[in-house]
This record gives C-alpha cells, structure tokens and sequence, in this order.
C-alpha cells in the first residue's frame, strides 16, 4: 500500500526537526557559557566577597543558600574602627562589608533577583559597568575592594560568560545597604 504524505506535512515535519536541532545547539551552547562563567567567577574568588559566612558545626563557612546576594541586609554595621597607617582597612566577620579611605562598601547582590540584585540588568549594562568601573558604566564608582580593573581586561566572551552564569543562579531577595563615605567627608559635605 503507498503511503500519501503530503508535502506541506513534509515541510512542517523538516520545520520541527530544524528547530529542535537548533533549540538543542542553543542549550549546549548556554550550557557551555554557563559553565565558563561558573569557571571565571570561581577563578575571580566571587563568591569569596559577594557571599556571607554564617557559623556552621565547624566554624564560620560560606551561606551558599544565600550565594552570591552580598552583604545581608540585616546586618547592620557598627561605625567603622579607627584605621592607622598599618591597617589600611578593614572588613566585616561576614566578609560582605569593608571600610578603609575611600568609606565602607558592600558586596553587591549579583543574583538576577529584579529588585535587589542585577536581574534587571541586560547583558550590555553588566558588561558596561566592569569596563568603566562604574554601576551601570555611569553611576557612582565601583570601590575597593572590588575587583573591577582586572575585571575590565577580560574579552567580552568572558563578561557574557560571567553574566549568563549570575543570570542562572537563584534569585536572593536582599537589599544591600548604600555606600557610606568616610566620616570626614560626610562631616564636610553636612557642614
């Protein structure tokens, strides 16, 4: 008996397996960018300063339930300790907040939450802001001890990398506290 396929079927047929083929190489892809962006912020120790220590069994280890969401924004920081010469800066126990001259800073959220962390960002502002040093390459400058000179050298396929890898982390809703300017500054600025 002669089967009757129609061409249109055909078509669609040759369509689907087209697009499926190409749905699978777009995956690898990602998947692929995923995993070099995973290598790069291990490589960069990101996770060393954008995620908080708690105290486990063992000793104070990295809250990777909180991964990558920065300083938490419970935590409220006592006013910084005198710093002399010597001791230059200083950071919090929970590896999230520093203060030396330029004032104190908090870890950013880098999750892909789209009120507190980067998910509203496109892949141009990330990349934008590590290339000038500035939050969405025109806000206020990223401070110590952040990185981002070193960051800036990398090739654009590796600032995709890094972003598509924050991008697929877990959303952490956690509002970190602004920049705070060293006092003298605040007290000239008031006064």
């Amino acid at each position: 008996m002669p089967i009757n396929v129609k061409p249109i079927t055909v078509l669609v047929a040759a369509l689907a397996c087209g697009l499926l083929q190409s749905t699978a190489f777009a995956a690898d892809k990602d998947t692929a960018l995923v995993k070099r962006g995973a290598y790069l912020v291990g490589l960069g120790g990101c996770v060393d300063c954008h995620t908080p220590f708690t105290m486990g069994a063992n000793g104070p280890e990295k809250d990777m339930a909180r991964g990558l969401s920065g300083h938490p924004e419970a935590v409220a920081m006592p006013i910084p300790p005198k710093l002399s010469n010597e001791w230059a800066w200083a950071g919090s126990a929970t590896a999230t907040a520093y203060t030396g001259p330029w004032g104190t800073t908090y870890a950013a959220n880098l999750t892909p939450d789209r009120e507190t962390g980067i998910g509203a960002w496109t892949k141009t502002d990330f990349i934008q802001t590590l290339r000038t040093g500035k939050h969405l390459g025109a806000a206020r400058p990223i401070l110590p001890p952040m990185p981002w000179q070193a960051l800036s050298a990398l090739p654009d396929k590796d600032l995709q990398a890094i972003y598509a890898y924050l991008m697929a982390q877990p959303a952490v809703k956690n509002k970190v506290p602004d920049y705070a300017p060293p006092p003298n500054v605040t007290a000239k600025a008031g006064g």
